[in-house]
């Protein structure tokens, strides 16, 4: 049974005190605390450079981002699966329900056993909890890690011939305000995949169509990856990532946009369309 909860009217959370976002700046968090905004209900970004800075490391910053705050969009950097990720996110949820946050909705990741260690540690505490577990993100090609490579026309990752089914993070955020403002959400988790399994290289052809240029996928060894991030001063740890790819464990699709939503997700290919207008490809 799918639920559509576009409309904001008879939303129990609408009255609610303010929403801390953490990763207010990122990819998923910037759109949430858009829509947020757009419904008139009251926003604060939890950021290093915010005007409370909050730092995950450090949580003598915690306290005041928490001031006040009625619900947490928690966002964590630089993934769930990561060490001490799970004792972090633990420790700032007791913090925040011990503060008044009664909802919180928990960005994971699908397939990840570390993520669903700090999806435990979150519900443990006693608050209104959503999860939405997300596959890889179409975004990572225009936002993120992968944009330098679509840039330099090459797509040197070390992924096989392994599929994922990437989904939209205008998606991702559409179910997380849905789950901060409707209390049909609390208790819920949500898979979040797009309408379709892509390799990359079918990622490499739909790039091509979309910038007007040739962009090809080369497929690299997992070791020579981990060097290569070691190199540019990037988390050598973003390399056992990919395992989530490689080993088939998220090849196939779910349902969770649809049943949040009452919708189907976006495909790559509007994604890409999209994101080439903006000129972020234009090299």
């Amino acid at each position: 049974m799918t639920q559509n909860t576009d409309n904001s009217e008879n939303t129990p959370a609408a009255d609610a005190r303010t929403t801390l976002v953490t990763g207010g700046t990122g990819k998923t968090g910037r759109r949430v605390a858009a829509r947020l905004a757009e419904r008139g209900l009251p926003v604060r970004i939890a950021s290093r450079s915010g005007e409370i800075p909050f730092v995950w490391e450090e949580p003598g910053t915690w306290d005041a981002a928490l001031e006040g705050v009625g619900a947490v969009y928690l966002s964590y950097y630089p993934d769930l699966a990561f060490p001490g990720a799970a004792e972090a996110v633990g420790a700032f949820a007791e913090r925040a329900v011990a503060k008044g946050a009664r909802r919180l909705v928990l960005l994971s990741g699908r397939g990840e056993e570390g993520a669903r260690i700090s999806e435990g540690k979150v519900r443990d505490n006693g608050g209104d909890v959503t999860v939405v577990r997300a596959s890889w993100f179409s975004q990572n090609f225009n936002e993120g890690f992968l944009l330098e490579p679509v840039l330099s026309g090459e797509l040197a990752l070390p992924t096989g011939d392994a599929v994922e089914p990437f989904v939209d993070v205008d998606d991702v955020a559409d179910v997380a305000v849905a789950a901060l403002t409707d209390d049909r959400h609390i208790g819920r988790t949500y898979e979040l995949s797009g309408p379709r399994l892509l390799g990359f290289a079918e990622i490499a052809a739909e790039l091509s169509r979309a910038t007007g240029r040739e962009i090809t996928y080369v497929p690299v060894a997992l070791q020579d990856y981990r060097d290569t991030l070691v190199s540019v001063g990037a988390p050598e740890d973003f390399a056992d990532l990919f395992e989530l790819i490689t080993d088939g464990r998220n090849a196939h699709l779910v349902h969770g946009v649809e049943e949040a939503l009452g919708r189907k997700p976006k495909d790559f290919t509007e994604f890409a369309a999209a994101a080439a207008r903006t000129g972020v490809w234009r090299s």
